[in-house]
């Protein structure tokens, strides 16, 4: 059996589907629409991540309020990459970057943040690898709700099918992404 790398992008991709939680007030137009709507705060942060069971235990099952509904938003690969090589770690890793003060400098020009969060099983129990956050801002999130956006899809049936089920099976397929050994390094993929 293969052990699972510490950090790993896993996701479902040919475009790439990345989750997000919601209020039933922005999930319920953009999933029946296909685009985001007026209510979608593009002038503030947005946390996406590529992992369907890290959001399960973010969102407990879509039960927590304000992340009642569950969203798999598709965007265009190009886009996804654009978003990680924009990137900086959301804090100070030693041997990733040459110093704290360059750290800080880069988080301060960079509009696209990750985090690394333990990915979960299905009973949401913290696994001992790492699963992405990415966090979009400023002109990156209009290019999300833009042109990366190809549809969204209402996952929350789903969600509520795996609380009940716990079936694997169920899960949305996902694989470890790409990533150039430059963007890797900036990361912290190892």
């Amino acid at each position: 059996m293969n052990e699972v790398p510490k950090r790993q992008i896993r996701a479902r991709y040919d475009d790439e589907t990345v989750y997000q939680a919601f209020r039933p007030e922005i999930a319920g137009p953009a999933a029946a629409a296909g685009r985001f709507p007026a209510a979608f705060q593009v002038d503030r942060t947005t946390w996406i991540k590529p992992s369907f069971r890290w959001l399960m235990h973010r969102s407990d099952w879509a039960r927590s309020e304000g992340q009642e509904r569950l969203l798999g938003v598709v965007i265009r690969r190009a886009g996804f990459d654009a978003a990680l090589e924009a990137a900086v770690l959301s804090s100070y890793e030693r041997g990733v970057h040459a110093s704290k003060a360059q750290w800080q400098r880069e988080l301060r020009r960079s509009p696209a943040r990750v985090q690394w969060d333990p990915e979960r099983d299905l009973q949401l129990r913290p696994l001992p690898h790492r699963s992405l956050q990415l966090g979009l801002g400023g002109e990156l999130v209009r290019r999300y709700t833009g042109d990366w956006l190809v549809r969204i899809e209402d996952l929350t049936p789903l969600a509520r099918e795996l609380h009940a089920s716990r079936d694997a099976a169920l899960l949305p397929p996902e694989q470890p992404y790409p990533l150039s050994s430059g963007t890797a390094a900036r990361l912290g993929v190892r």
